[in-house]
């Protein structure tokens, strides 16, 4: 079974990835540079989608102390993951496992994603 480990920049919260532009909803300037890293990595490390359904463990280390809801980092992280080619479409996530880990100066997430074996 093949596991693909990810080592990315913190990824912005769910509450700075999204700008409301007149009537319109978009990706932050934040937002957009975050997904340009990660696509970038996943491309110089020639990253080949994964296909099937797909279990994703995520440990966060986050840059400092302040209080961060878990749950708002995955938006940012798994569409940045998926724009990067690592696997079609995030609906093939069958299972999510996040971690906090200790402070990191900078933040950063650990990220793997393996094969979630179907009965």
């Amino acid at each position: 079974m093949e596991t693909l480990i990810l080592e990315l920049p913190s990824p912005p919260s769910v509450n700075h990835y999204w700008r409301r532009v007149g009537a319109r909803t978009l990706i932050s300037r934040q937002g957009r540079l975050f997904r340009e890293r990660v696509c970038a990595q996943l491309a110089a490390a020639r990253v080949q989608p994964l296909a099937g359904p797909l279990a994703i463990e995520v440990d966060v280390y986050p840059p400092d102390r302040r209080r961060r809801d878990l749950d708002n980092l995955l938006k940012s992280l798994l569409d940045a993951i998926e724009h990067g080619h690592a696997y079609h479409d995030d609906s093939q996530i069958a299972r999510i496992l996040v971690e906090r880990k200790d402070v990191t100066p900078g933040g950063k997430v650990t990220v793997r994603i393996s094969q979630y074996p179907v009965p």
